[in-house]
């Protein structure tokens, strides 16, 4: 599987970018096809019977805190769910297998708040499983995490990426990118900087998509 990465300083659009996949934003012009079908017109039903392919990783989290790890991990399956419908067995099963994957199983019936960042992120990606997606949004996912913490987040979604599910994330920083992309597209003001592979990106390149001031770090 190829791992995409999307490139680029604070408000180049790569956040817009993502959600523009998943219709959270609405394109104001051009395409996004999937398995060969525009879903730019897609309603009711129809969109969110193709939200339940598209799973999201944010910068933040977005996780209940007080709420257990269980139950945040259980709110990927809402998408499949009634208003008022109690999850299943096997959906908790499947909760658990997930919390498994990312060596949080243990603390299941903690309290999200009492985690750590590097382990809330964990539970966040748990939880995007849950939806049993073809393809996993990371948006920003490691910005507000230390360096080794990121690089462990980051082995976690190239790992779920060679087992078959598409994962797109987008970094600030090169060298991530070059550690764990296949592809790069950069965007500066909203517009495609730079299309192509990690290693093709020089320091002009980088000047280019960054600012003349920017240094690598």
């Amino acid at each position: 599987m190829i791992l995409p990465v999307l490139l680029g300083l604070s408000g180049s659009g790569k956040s817009t970018l993502l959600r523009c996949v998943n219709r959270l934003i609405e394109p104001t012009k051009g395409d996004v096809i999937f398995e060969g079908k525009s879903i730019v017109a897609l309603k009711g039903a129809e969109l969110r019977h193709y939200r339940r392919n598209i799973a999201m990783v944010f910068q933040q989290f977005n996780l209940v805190k007080n709420l257990s790890v269980l139950t945040n991990v259980l709110t990927g399956r809402l998408g499949y769910h009634h208003i008022g419908s109690a999850f299943t067995k096997q959906e908790i099963d499947l909760a658990m297998m997930n919390l498994q994957r990312v060596g949080l199983q243990d603390f299941a019936r903690r309290q999200v708040k009492q985690l750590s960042g590097g382990q809330q992120q964990r539970v966040a990606i748990a939880r995007a499983l849950m939806q049993k997606p073809k393809i996993i949004l990371a948006d920003e996912p490691v910005a507000s995490l230390d360096p080794a913490t990121a690089d462990s987040i980051m082995q976690y979604l190239a790992e779920i990426n060679r087992e078959g599910i598409a994962v797109i994330c987008s970094l600030h920083f090169l060298s991530l990118a070059r550690r764990y992309g296949s592809k790069v597209l950069a965007l500066k003001d909203g517009y495609k900087a730079f299309e192509g592979l990690p290693t093709e990106i020089d320091k002009a390149r980088f000047k280019e998509i960054y600012g003349e001031d920017a240094e690598e770090i």
